[in-house]
């Protein structure tokens, strides 16, 4: 049977009050990379293999994967995991999120991209971590890592963060942040941002509610709105050693790297 759009009579007590729950956002229409939760990576769908890394945090006690398609509804089933449908009017994944987040009883939300097969757990379990110590001023947190020996710290589809001494973020970038000025002691090495999320469950209906912002839209980056707005954002620090795949050429490298 087709499955149905989310809403409020979806709300279900069959799992309890679960205090986190991850969900992970999965469309099939990639301008990149069209059908890419369904592409195999190591013979099982990239979004198999997402469910199977969130799965393996500590904290996240149920994973729904988000997602407009019937076909990536049936492959996330066919795994053994839960999806729902969602509308497919969704201009980016929060939003989808957050309509699935208004029908379930947890504390906090946890943003698993759709297309990060290769997550680590650990990163999911500091975000978390992250959120549950900062306060309940604080709505959201995410990670930053070390950029990797073989990452272009140039790249501006590598996003930078800078980090303030109370561990929130400060700015997240394109460009190379913090600048090393010619002589200047090199007392901040920048940061990659990792594109994990976490919100407590009452700030999602009020993030997707805030207008855009003028730094937002200049460095198309959604979580400056957040920022921009004057709410905080907690930063955990690990090391991420894979990121999100984009392109079927990035599957490719991920495939000769995973044998």
């Amino acid at each position: 049977m087709a499955a149905r759009a989310v809403n409020d009579a979806d709300v279900s007590h069959a799992h309890g009050a679960e205090k986190v729950v991850a969900v992970i956002p999965a469309r099939w229409a990639s301008v990149r990379f069209p059908g890419k939760p369904l592409a195999l990576l190591a013979g099982k769908p990239v979004i198999a293999h997402v469910c199977e890394q969130a799965k393996k945090s500590k904290h996240v006690q149920r994973i729904i994967v988000a997602t407009d398609d019937q076909r990536i509804v049936d492959a996330v089933t066919a795994a053994g995991f839960e999806a729902r449908m969602t509308r497919a009017d969704h201009v980016n994944g929060t939003s989808r999120i957050a309509e699935v987040a208004a029908t379930l009883h947890a504390d906090m939300i946890v943003n698993v991209q759709g297309d990060e097969p290769r997550i680590e757990p650990e990163l999911i379990d500091l975000a978390i971590e992250a959120l549950m110590n900062a306060g309940k001023g604080v709505p959201m947190s995410t990670v930053a890592s070390p950029f990797m020996p073989d990452e272009d710290v140039n790249d501006p589809n590598l996003v930078k963060v800078a980090v303030g001494a109370n561990g929130r973020a400060l700015y997240f970038s394109r460009s190379r942040i913090p600048f090393h000025r010619v002589g200047a002691p090199t007392a901040s090495e920048p940061l990659k941002h990792v594109g994990l999320y976490v919100y407590r469950r009452e700030f999602l209906p009020l993030f997707v509610a805030l207008a855009p912002t003028p730094l937002e839209q200049t460095e198309q980056l959604e979580q400056l709105r957040v920022l921009e707005h004057g709410h905080a954002i907690s930063v955990a620090v690990g090391t991420a050693r894979f990121h999100g795949v984009d392109t079927p050429q990035q599957l490719e490298k991920l495939e000769a790297r995973s044998t």
